[in-house]
């Protein structure tokens, strides 16, 4: 049953607050009229194609997205936690689990708002459970474990050939004062130091980007690749989607350079080459 609330978004726009129950799925939602219609086009268009495989219909998905701009902290508007739908707008993360959940709405045979906002929240959330600020999974180290253990996603790294890549997760804990709900709260900001202990507590691989060329052969159309970082206390600053053309590899990703949902000009090993903090990548693989 979902209940609705009307409310002014800073006096711009008016969007609904869904109060949606259905099954293991208890959450408020923040969503537009704009992205309902947008949401219902896209589940409308690409029902036919459901019968696709996963990572194919993933990426035509994702590539539907092309042109959309890029806006960073969509998530963050307001300090209630609630889950967020925004499809006229992406980071490179929102693109990637707005995709990916409007493609398992399609794939489960029932391509409902509901059934996206459920796939959604299982996404984007530690155990598929909303339940404030902490339980999103903003790490992409965990967000890949997480929705492995959902059977959603598999990470393949490691099974390309991957070495193993030690992490120390610090950089939100250390920072309160560059995310607003973290800031001049000890109590959130504890919790995040936890989360981030038992993260880097784990063992990840990684395809190291001076050896992409021996792998590029084995990644795929609509595998989900992260950069990883160098930056001290994160662990991937960047993530796209996997799109060959002519033979080569390319990355299908919302740019803040580009400014858009946009695939990149270069090739996918001269797009990390030119960055000097990539140090390499993960993959991971649509189920």
């Amino acid at each position: 049953m979902i209940k609705f609330r009307l409310f002014v978004n800073l006096g711009v726009a008016v969007s609904i607050v869904l109060f949606l129950s259905a099954s293991d799925l208890i959450a408020s939602v923040r969503i537009t009229d704009n992205d309902k219609s947008l949401l219902q086009d896209k589940l409308n268009r690409f029902s036919a194609k459901g019968t696709l495989p996963t990572a194919a219909l993933f990426l035509a998905v994702g590539l539907d997205f092309i042109g959309t701009p890029y806006v960073g902290k969509t998530l963050d508007r307001t300090m209630e936690e609630n889950l967020v739908v925004n499809l006229q707008e992406f980071d490179c993360t929102t693109f990637v689990e707005s995709t990916l959940a409007i493609t398992l709405a399609l794939k489960s045979g029932h391509p409902t708002l509901e059934n996206f906002l459920e796939q959604l929240q299982k996404i984007r959330y530690r155990s598929g459970s909303l339940n404030g600020y902490t339980s999103r999974l903003h790490y992409f180290s965990e967000w890949m474990t997480d929705n492995q253990g959902k059977g959603l996603v598999k990470d393949v790294s490691s099974l390309l050939g991957g070495v193993n890549i030690p992490i120390s997760l610090n950089f939100m804990g250390n920072h309160p004062d560059f995310y607003p709900q973290l800031k001049d709260n000890p109590t959130l900001i504890s919790q995040i130091k936890l989360i981030e202990k038992n993260i880097s507590s784990h063992n990840y691989s990684f395809i190291p980007k001076e050896q992409l060329s021996f792998y590029e052969d084995k990644l795929l159309d609509g595998d989900i690749v992260a950069l990883t970082t160098r930056i001290s206390g994160l662990d991937v600053s960047h993530l796209g989607i996997i799109f060959k053309k002519d033979g080569k590899t390319f990355l299908l990703n919302a740019s803040s350079v580009l400014g858009s949902v946009s695939i990149t000009p270069k090739s996918l090993g001269e797009y990390l080459n030119g960055s000097k903090n990539v140090t390499g990548i993960f993959v991971v693989r649509v189920n």
